[in-house]
Order: structure tokens, then sequence, then C-alpha cells
């Protein structure tokens, strides 16, 4: 799996904060307050994010209504998951990213592990 690219990775956002489906002039009006850009791009791009499988979408009148077919939360997790996989010690990976971790990011992780280990094996 492959991280957005810059423009992919600004409509997310917007579609993960808004937290609901959007249409394209929507989106389009939104960035428009700050940069330039074509109604025709904005489009493209979101018809792009459907055909890969990141958003879905439903027609509202002539307009196509998108939404994440994942949260960020659940699109970050597949992302590091996918990284793992390129590396060639999934277990050296892990503990060198373990090891820049904040210590309340070591505990969440603790209290995560312990929450998916089988009732009859925790500690």
């Amino acid at each position: 799996m492959r991280g957005f690219g810059d423009l992919e990775a600004v409509i997310m956002d917007r579609l993960w904060t808004w937290n609901r489906p959007a249409t394209v002039r929507e989106v389009l009006d939104d960035m428009q307050a700050y940069r330039e850009i074509a109604y025709t791009t904005v489009m493209t791009v979101m018809d792009n994010l459907y055909r890969k499988g990141v958003l879905a979408r439903e027609k509202d009148g002539r307009a196509w209504r998108y939404v994440p077919v994942r949260s960020r939360d659940e699109y970050a997790a597949e992302l590091l998951y996918s990284v793992l996989d390129e590396a060639g010690d999934r277990g050296a990976a892990l503990m060198w990213f373990v090891g820049r971790m904040r210590a309340s990011e070591v505990e969440a992780l603790r209290r995560a592990l312990a929450q998916r280990q089988p009732k009859g094996r925790r500690r």
C-alpha cells in the first residue's frame, strides 16, 4: 500500500475531518479558500481515490457524494503494516520503531497488546 500524494492527502484530510459524505463541489470550495484549483482536478483525484478503493460514493442528484472507506486510524495502521512487509527483519524494524516512541505511546501499546492476548495467556 502506498501513501497518498499531496492532493490526495489534502482531500482525504477534509473528508476524515468532516466525517460525512461530501461532493466534489464541497471539497473544491473548501480548498479554494487557500489555493487556486480546478473543479476537474479535484473531481479526477476523488474519482481516482474511489477507483483505488479508498473512497465509496453514492449518487445524490447529478453529483456523487464521497466518503472514506476506512477511518484515518485504520488507514494509518494499514500503511504501517505494509511498511513492515518491506522490512527485511520485521522484529528489528518493530524494535527500532518502539525505541523511538514516547513513554505514553509505549504504555498505550502495552495496553493494546494486553487487550489482544487471549484471556488464558495474560500475565
